[in-house]
């Protein structure tokens, strides 16, 4: 619903957030359990979007691993 809110597809998310496009997919199917850290940098994507569009918000943005 988050990635839906933003108008973003799934390779934009996964590029901003620094993981492949398998594990946003995977997130949004429940195959993965979301990382613990994800909300933090949804969060922090969220105010980026805010600031500079979609364009600003990949730019700096920490890296998510996904957990194994």
């Amino acid at each position: 619903m988050w990635r839906k809110r933003w108008d973003l597809k799934q390779r934009e998310l996964a590029e901003a957030l620094g993981v492949r496009n398998l594990a946003v997919s995977r997130w949004e199917r429940g195959e993965r359990g979301i990382p613990a850290l994800l909300p933090l940098a949804l969060e922090a994507l969220e105010n980026r979007l805010k600031e500079g569009g979609k364009r600003g918000a990949v730019v700096g943005m920490p890296k998510v691993q996904e957990e194994k």
